[in-house]
């Protein structure tokens, strides 16, 4: 009886196999991730299954968001989706397309603590964890040493006028005035500069207390993005754009911060990855984000790739131990954060002597750690809110809002009505 129940689609009460029911039978995981990352998921399938027998992971690579949602939304969706956006989270759980997990967390005993505080608010939504932490990132700041030195300058900025002042002194001009090496390129349409990415170098919230947007009356907001344009409006926009437009692909080798386009970059710990295999000859440190308050140092912003099991899983019992083993067995987890070069979720993982042995990695690791780092909260409407926000952001950086507090007032309308809608 437990094994034919183990084989079948979760009913929609979730009910959950007694403990010590013997799993088994094929499981089918799609991810998103490609090449040389496929390779580390695909090593670490296989030790799973070294330890499960009579498990058989079926994987499927390169699969985003949108196909796992359609392929659930049409009735044959994989029995676990492992997605690279926290954003979903909010979609996924208020909508059932995930299933609620706490059934089988409380089984099988598995201890929440020993996920920091940021992982575990990011991976339910509306009293329902649908998700696991599948790793992190954390965002910080790369600053070019050469550059650094030429310029003369000792560190990186750890405030946000400090990176002004370095930004200002690092940037290069052709004998046209057009730019030539920008010290920071500050438009927030530029590879990370997302504002989700940049709120906690001011503190800055998306929500209120009782779950409506804040970017209308969080003074922080207002801090942040009066300090972008001064940047922007010193450089001159159509510098800039013109600039960023002769940029290379983010991803490839071609980044701009990679070809000493760029001095300072905001950007994750995979970008150390990339360095080391397209840039190995690139002087390079790292940093925390620069804060508007020197007391809020140290702290960056947190996300992460989450795992959950589909509402028409075939196999569900196999789902959640496979989701199990990648998400809480330590050994697992510091093997995929070394192989992957993202930072671990685990309380003993982050602590792996291994992976903090690399100190710049373990400058991300300390990011995560850090209580003045945040991320985006889920919202029923996924990332629909960041977005509408971000429309309204390139339109002030190019100078279309001349009242910053009335259009932060109309962002606010338009934050609540896609909020609304998702819901």
């Amino acid at each position: 009886m437990l094994t034919t129940a183990a084989c079948t689609p979760a009913p929609k009460e979730n009910k959950v196999a007694a403990p010590g029911a013997s799993v088994s039978g094929t499981v089918e995981l799609w991810h998103f991730f490609t090449e040389r990352e496929a390779d580390a998921i695909d090593q670490v399938i296989k030790d799973f299954e070294s330890t499960h027998p009579n498990i058989k992971v079926t994987v499927k690579s390169g699969q985003d968001d949108s196909k796992v949602t359609q392929a659930i939304g049409a009735g044959n969706g994989p029995d676990i989706g492992l997605s690279y956006s926290t954003d979903i989270v909010g979609k996924f759980c208020s909508s059932g397309a995930w299933v609620d997990l706490t059934p089988y967390i409380t089984r099988d005993k598995v201890d929440l603590n020993q996920l920091n505080a940021t992982t575990r608010s990011y991976t339910e939504f509306g009293g329902k964890r649908c998700a696991m932490p599948f790793l992190a990132d954390a965002y910080g700041m790369f600053y070019n040493k050469d550059l650094f030195a030429k310029a003369g300058i000792a560190g990186p900025p750890k405030t946000l006028d400090e990176l002004t002042e370095d930004a200002k002194k690092l940037t290069v001009r052709n004998p046209d005035g057009s730019l030539k090496t920008v010290g920071f390129l500050p438009l927030y349409d530029f590879y990370e500069n997302a504002a989700a990415h940049l709120a906690p170098a001011v503190g800055a919230k998306w929500l209120t207390d009782d779950g409506k947007s804040a970017v209308g009356s969080d003074p922080a907001w207002k801090t942040l993005l009066t300090w972008q344009k001064n940047l922007v409006d010193w450089y001159g926009y159509d510098k800039l754009t013109k600039f960023k437009a002769g940029l290379g692909d983010e991803f490839s080798a071609d980044n701009a911060f990679q070809k000493g386009q760029v001095a300072i970059n905001i950007d994750a710990e995979y970008r150390l990855a990339f360095l080391k295999d397209q840039s190995p000859n690139l002087k390079y440190g790292v940093a925390p984000l620069p804060a508007a308050d020197p007391a809020r140092y140290g702290g960056g912003y947190v996300t992460g790739n989450i795992m959950g099991i589909s509402k028409n899983a075939k196999n569900p019992e196999a789902a959640w131990e496979l989701i199990k083993y990648l998400t809480t067995d330590d050994a697992a987890v510091t093997k995929l954060a070394g192989l992957i070069k993202n930072v671990p979720t685990t309380t003993k993982s982050i602590a792996d002597p291994t992976l903090n042995a690399d100190a710049d990695f373990k400058a991300f690791i300390d990011i995560f750690n850090n209580p003045n780092s945040s991320t985006t909260p889920p919202s029923a409407s996924g990332p629909a809110y960041q977005e509408t926000f971000g429309q309204f952001l390139v339109n002030y950086q190019a100078g279309k809002v001349k009242d910053l507090d009335a259009g932060l007032a109309d962002a606010d309308k338009k934050v609540n009505s896609v909020m609304q809608l998702g819901g």
